[in-house]
Formats: C-alpha cells, sequence, structure tokens
C-alpha cells in the first residue's frame, strides 16, 4: 500500500486516487451567484403574480 502524506494545507495525498478532497474556490463563487440569481428571479415572478393578482 502506498505510503500517503499532506501537502501543506494538510490535504491527503494519495497517489492511488488523484482526485482533490476540496472543491475549488471558483465553483463555490458560481454556485453563490446562481443561488442569489435564482433567488431574485423567483421573487421578481412572486411580487409579478402577487401584484398581477389584485387587478
Amino acid at each position: 500500500m502506498p505510503e500517503r502524506t499532506r501537502d501543506a494545507t494538510g490535504s491527503l495525498i494519495d497517489p492511488t486516487h488523484p482526485i482533490e478532497d476540496r472543491v475549488p474556490r471558483g465553483i463555490w463563487v458560481r454556485v453563490l451567484i446562481y443561488v442569489c440569481a435564482g433567488h431574485f428571479l423567483a421573487g421578481f415572478l412572486f411580487l409579478l403574480f402577487a401584484l398581477g393578482g389584485r387587478g
């Protein structure tokens, strides 16, 4: 079994599994933007239907 060492951030380095154990920061930023934009769009549509239902 290969020896598992740690890199400078403390993450395990395993040569048999070259997959990162952390999600890149750019993905988190993109997800946050999409979630905020989705909620804004949903709120806007809710406002349109609420105001249109008064008429």
